[in-house]
This record gives structure tokens, C-alpha cells and sequence, in this order.
């Protein structure tokens, strides 16, 4: 089915080359090209529309209060905002309203990439009320500990950009925006940055100041959602299934970059959780009742309750958000590896393994592991009589950081 994008500027000579740049994507995409961004809110209230691209700069209402009044009123669709570097407020403005931020001038492989990743993102998640839910989420909320943490740093006179980086890089969370934000390209970085402290140490102190003070891009945890979830194991899982991922990837690549992907994916795979508990406390915790009956895993009690499991909800913000294909693949599909077209080692093959062995280590105190290994997935990539290395340096490893 086609996914409709609407392209919002003010100047007529820009939709013209929008349209020309665009037209052997008629194929894929309805597209629809409007100057005015009130009768652009008008076309979304009368027809379905996945993709809005919008200029920053516009008389009648800048691009920032029409995305943020698309957010409020059709939050389902993924926010796309076009900014030249003068813009800068503006854009820094945008950070909690749109997903993705393109340049300007904006080369048109750059435009296309960015809006068929959205419309493809649009496709992990069928329900149509916690799709929405999602999209309308500008922040995930920190554990309160780093939260007070961070906050207290930022408004120190002597705060220390090393000190925030490692702060940031302790809390998916704030690592997942924070990412998002360098990663834009906004900032015209010639490579992508997966390293959270380095994000934060080419931000500079004054401009996450500004998104952490002024704008507010990370937010505290509700302890009081759902008594029976911990944020603080939650996260304790995430940082010690990054370590395991990325002990994985070094077993089988050199490749500095994988191995910084196998970690990040570790570091995010369970986002989603916090989406769900967030959104829809009290629904998650029937899901929590059934998994702890032992009669279902996580994921799928999940499915039953929401029709999606924490795997995909992760991997829809995140793949709006804009972080890389091989973020969102390992996220989407680290409980079902098997459903991945990939025939090579890849990030979630890392993030399976870890959260498998994770859970193969607890299982002396916890019951049987509520993850396992799929081992048509690992006979498959060829790479089942590598489980036993894996196995022995994940070990080695959790010892090593008791």
C-alpha cells in the first residue's frame, strides 16, 4: 500500500523542484505539496497522511508550531523538518516536535533516504492507537538518580562536559536522544556517532544546556506507574546485555564499527518497554502478570495485550527518531532473530545471543531462562559452533565486572 507524504514550504519555486526531484517516486509514494500550512493542517484532518516534511522558516506560522500542532493533533504521523544552519534556534526549538531534521539545501538521495525510512518505520507497528502513542513521544523518561544528576551538573559553574558524557552514556534513554540529536543533519557530521559521550562532547556545553535546561529533552521516571516494574533493573539489563553484545561482535569481527552497533543495540534493545510502561501503565502490568505466571515470556504476553511486543514499539521510535537501520533491525527482532533476511553477522546477532546468555547465567536463581538461543538463526548464519566461545567469553566477562 502506498504511504502518503505531504510537503509543506512557503516558496513556490522550492515545491517545483521538490516535485521534480520527487516524480519517479510516484511509484511508492502519494505525495502532495502545499505552500500554506493552515490549509496543510486543514488536508490532514480530512485525509490519512504517514509522512510531513515541513520547511522551518514560513510567514503565516513557522515550521516548528506546525509540526508541534501536528503532533498534538495527528501524532501518528512522522515529523520531518527542513532547517538551514541560520535557523538555529529554530531547529534546536524542534528537537522535542520532529523525529528527523534535514538541511538545507538538502541533496535529493538525502530527502528520499530520510522519507522512505519513515514510511518503511511506519510498517513495524499495525495498531493504529499505539503507533500513535508512540510517535507522540518526545522523550523517554531517565532513571531519576541520573536525572537529578545530569541536572545538577548542567546547572553547576563548573560543569564538566566529560562528567555529563558519562552521565548521558549510563542512561539508554538520554543516550537514544541524545544521539538523535547529533546525528541530524543539522550538524553535517561527516560520520555517524555512536558513542553517547562523544555526542555530547561535539554538542558542547552550551547547546546541551539549552536542550536539557531550556527545551527539556530528557524527562524523570514515574516510579509510581507500575509498582512491580524497576526502571533501575530494567536499565541494569540493558548496560549488562550492551557489554555481552559488544564481547559477541568482538569475538567475530574487527570491524570497529559493528562492534559499536552490537553495543548501542544492547544499550536500546529494551526501549520499548519504557514506551509501554509509560503509555499505557496499567495494560503493561497485566502484560507483567501473565509473564510472571510463567505461562507466557514477556514478548508475548506483550502481543497478546498490546498486539506488539516491547520489540517492535523500541524499534519504531527509535527507527523514527532516525538511528540506523542495524539499530532498528537488532531491536525489532532480538527475540525473533529468525524473521531477519540477513545471512551474515550483524548487530542483533550480537544482541540475541547476549540477552539469551543473560539469561542462561540467571537461570540457577530465576527458573529457566525466559530467552533462548534460536538455533536455526545461528545454523543458518553458520555460526552455531561459535556459541560455546561466545558462551565461555560472556562469562569471563560478567565476572570480570562483579
Amino acid at each position: 500500500m502506498k504511504k502518503t507524504v505531504l510537503f509543506l514550504d512557503d516558496e513556490a519555486r522550492i515545491l517545483e523542484g521538490l516535485q521534480r526531484m520527487l516524480r519517479h517516486m510516484r511509484k511508492d509514494w502519494d505525495m502532495v505539496f502545499e505552500d500554506n500550512p493552515h490549509k496543510a493542517l486543514q488536508l490532514l484532518s480530512t485525509r490519512p497522511v504517514d509522512v510531513v516534511v515541513s520547511d522551518v522558516r514560513m510567514p503565516a506560522m513557522d515550521g516548528v508550531t506546525f509540526l508541534g500542532q501536528v503532533k498534538d493533533r495527528f501524532p501518528g504521523v512522522a515529523r520531518i523538518i527542513l532547517s538551514g544552519h541560520a535557523d538555529e534556534s529554530l531547529t534546536l526549538r524542534s528537537v522535542k516536535i520532529a523525529h528527523q531534521y534535514l538541511a538545507k539545501p538538502c541533496e535529493a538521495e538525502a530527502l528520499k533516504a530520510t522519507v522512505a525510512r519513515a514510511c518503511a518505520v511506519c510498517d513495524l507497528l499495525n495498531n493504529n492507537a499505539l503507533q500513535a502513542a508512540v510517535a507522540g513521544m518526545d522523550t523517554l523518561p531517565s532513571l531519576p538518580t541520573l536525572y537529578s544528576q545530569i541536572m545538577t551538573e548542567l546547572q553547576s559553574p563548573d560543569a564538566s562536559v566529560q562528567r555529563i558524557g558519562e552521565i548521558v552514556a549510563s542512561d539508554p534513554a538520554m543516550t537514544a536522544k541524545i544521539l538523535q540529536v547529533v546525528n541530524s543533519a543539522f550538524f553535517g557530521l561527516r560520520r555517524r556517532v555512536s558513542d553517547p559521550a562523544q555526542a555530547v562532547n561535539f554538542l558542547g556545553l552550551d547547546t546541551i544546556r539549552s536542550l536539557v535546561l531550556a527545551i527539556g529533552i530528557f524527562s524523570q521516571f514515574n516510579a509510581f506507574q507500575v509498582k512491580t516494574f524497576s526502571i533501575e533493573r530494567l536499565w541494569g539489563h540493558c548496560i549488562e546485555t550492551a557489554d555481552l553484545a559488544r564481547t559477541i561482535a568482538r569475538c567475530e569481527t574487527e570491524t570497529k564499527q559493528l562492534v559499536e552497533d552490537a553495543f548501542l543495540a544492547g544499550l536500546l534493545h529494551d526501549t520499548g518497554k519504557l514506551v509501554l510502561v509509560a503509555n499505557a501503565p496499567d495494560l503493561y502490568r497485566q502484560a507483567l502478570e501473565a509473564a510472571e505466571s510463567g505461562v507466557l515470556p514477556l514478548w508475548q504476553a506483550e502481543q497478546q495485550v498490546f498486539g506488539a511486543s516491547h520489540a517492535e514499539v523500541g524499534a519504531y521510535l527509535m527507527g523514527l527518531w532516525g538511528l540506523p537501520d542495524q539499530i532498528v533491525a537488532a531491536i525489532a527482532f532480538h527475540h525473533q532473530p529468525a524473521h531477519f533476511a540477513g545471512e551474515d553477522f550483524h548487530a542483533l546477532t550480537a544482541v540475541h545471543g547476549a540477552d539469551a546468555l543473560l539469561a542462561e547465567a540467571a537461570q540457577g536463581h530465576d527458573g529457566p531462562p525466559s530467552v533462548r538461543i534460536d538455533p536455526d538463526y545461528l545454523a543458518r548464519l553458520k555460526l552455531t559452533d561459535h556459541l560455546d566461545g561466545w558462551r565461555v567469553q560472556c562469562r569471563g566477562a560478567l565476572e570480570g565486572s562483579q
